[in-house]
């Protein structure tokens, strides 16, 4: 079906499933079985009811991905490793620095992904607050006594004529 261009259901639930499931549209795209990403755009936008069942899997999907963050955090598999001593002879046991950087590497993009998939569930929240107690009009400086005289003078009227 390499090619595919007429738009399916099976084709869409096929795509929604592997989005659910943590494939990204590219990586679904690249399968020779199904439509190249600008297809699956054209369809996005052409197709209400797919375009809506298209958002619900991106919205599960940052769902599961909010799940993997625990697994990813817990799985200490490869935080250890055995290595040769340099000086010969034996081997010792030393922290795994480039799997720890990889597993806080994965939680990071995933959380950067949901926030921009989930603005409003995972998304930075900003604290604003503020002394209410206070108004504008209140810093602003106290007329000086000679404002209106000042007034007077620089008024349109105060100008000689070849000014006005």
């Amino acid at each position: 079906m390499a090619g595919v261009s007429t738009f399916s259901q099976d084709i869409a639930d096929a795509i929604c499933e592997r989005i659910i499931s943590g494939d990204s549209l590219r990586h679904i795209c690249d399968d020779d079985s199904m439509p190249s990403a600008s297809t699956v755009f054209k369809w996005l936008r052409d197709i209400e009811a797919f375009s809506q069942q298209y958002a619900r899997a991106k919205t599960a999907q940052a769902e599961v991905m909010a799940e993997e963050l625990l697994d990813i955090a817990e799985d200490g598999r490869n935080d250890w490793i055995e290595v040769e001593n340099k000086r010969g002879g034996g081997t010792h046991i030393e922290l795994n620095r480039e799997a720890i950087e990889r597993s806080r590497m994965r939680i990071d993009v995933r959380k950067w992904l949901m926030s921009k998939m989930m603005p409003k569930k995972y998304g930075d929240k900003l604290e604003l607050s503020g002394d209410v107690t206070h108004s504008y009009a209140a810093r602003l400086p106290a007329p000086q006594p000679d404002a209106e005289k000042w007034q007077q003078q620089h008024s349109p009227a105060a100008l000689p004529p070849t000014m006005q």
